[in-house]
């Protein structure tokens, strides 16, 4: 049979249209589809607040706790300090920074300020790592940052937890430069070192995969992404281990409330051969203290109490 011109004109047009509409479908399924993933993230139950965590989180101090650190860095270790600070805060959801004043749609958050100081020969590393997680432990970290600065130069990486996860890095080095993209939503290693301190029964084990710790991929090159790891936890143990990047992370902590970390230690290749080096961190002492009032000549016996002097 033969189609006039004006038959054969509609049939295409009526293909088209066919065409633009399995698109259309497949389109809308898929946003209902990014839709309700989402839900599911923001609707996970909250976890309740025990009064110990409420007594011990919300007295208007943070948590300073100081380590001997040994950093493996260019195929030697070298001796330096550590101190995670914890403390919660009020976090906008949108702009994501600490929120200037309460209001009802603030996001209480635990956050990790996680610092490094040591020496390579002449000249000084200075790492900074921070992250935001929700005190309802129900979703991912909402920020994560890392800043590293030596007297080559510095780097800068954050992601921010939106409908993905945006990641935007700075760098000195060419190969890394300037990088801005989204990774699908996983675990974070940065943010189970403050899961941990909320709740360590609800840390994520067997096989998963995770972005591993911003610090790490800086210092070593590595692209940011997940990595397929395995993750294990005893009462007091937790431990993450990334085949492809033959590196095994290991946190002790205490067992009972609120679960300081007293040690933790990373193996990974960083040799001048590429051998396995292992870097350590030992705690110290630990204050629990307002420490943002306290910027005078005056409270620098504060240091002395952690041994950072």
């Amino acid at each position: 049979m033969f189609l006039n011109k004006i038959e054969y004109r509609a049939l295409l047009i009526g293909a088209f249209l066919s065409i633009v509409s399995c698109q259309s479908d497949k389109d809308n399924n898929a946003s209902e589809k990014n839709k309700s993933s989402q839900v599911a993230i923001a609707t996970k139950p909250a976890q309740a607040l025990s009064d110990a965590f409420k007594g011990y989180w919300y007295g208007g101090k943070a948590e300073i706790t100081s380590y001997a650190l040994q950093q493996s860095r260019y195929g030697e270790v070298r001796e330096g300090t550590a101190v995670l600070v914890y403390v919660t805060e009020d976090f906008l959801p949108d702009a994501q920074v600490k929120a200037d004043n309460a209001a009802s749609d603030n996001i209480g958050v635990l956050k990790l300020n996680a610092t490094k100081n040591f020496n390579t020969g002449i000249y000084p590393y200075h790492i900074m790592q921070s992250t935001f997680f929700p005190v309802a432990n129900n979703q991912h970290a909402l920020k994560v940052s890392v800043s590293v600065q030596e007297w080559c130069g510095q780097v800068y990486a954050q992601i921010n937890n939106r409908t993905q996860f945006e990641v935007q890095s700075h760098s000195y080095f060419q190969s890394e430069a300037d990088e801005t993209f989204n990774l699908n939503k996983t675990y974070l290693e940065n943010e189970l070192w403050v899961q941990l301190r909320i709740n360590p029964k609800s840390l994520p084990v067997d096989d998963i995969e995770v972005v591993p710790s911003l610090e790490y991929l800086r210092l070593k090159h590595q692209n940011i992404k997940a990595y397929k790891a395995t993750a294990a936890l005893s009462d007091s143990t937790y431990t993450l281990t990334y085949p492809d990047l033959n590196r095994i992370l290991t946190i002790e902590f205490n067992a009972e409330f609120p679960y300081s970390i007293r040690q933790w230690e990373e193996t990974y290749p960083d040799g001048r051969n590429g051998e396995l080096m292992t870097t350590t961190a030992v705690q110290l002492k630990t204050i629990t203290e307002p420490y943002w009032q306290q910027n005078r000549n005056e409270d620098g016996y504060l240091r002395d109490q952690l041994s950072l002097d």
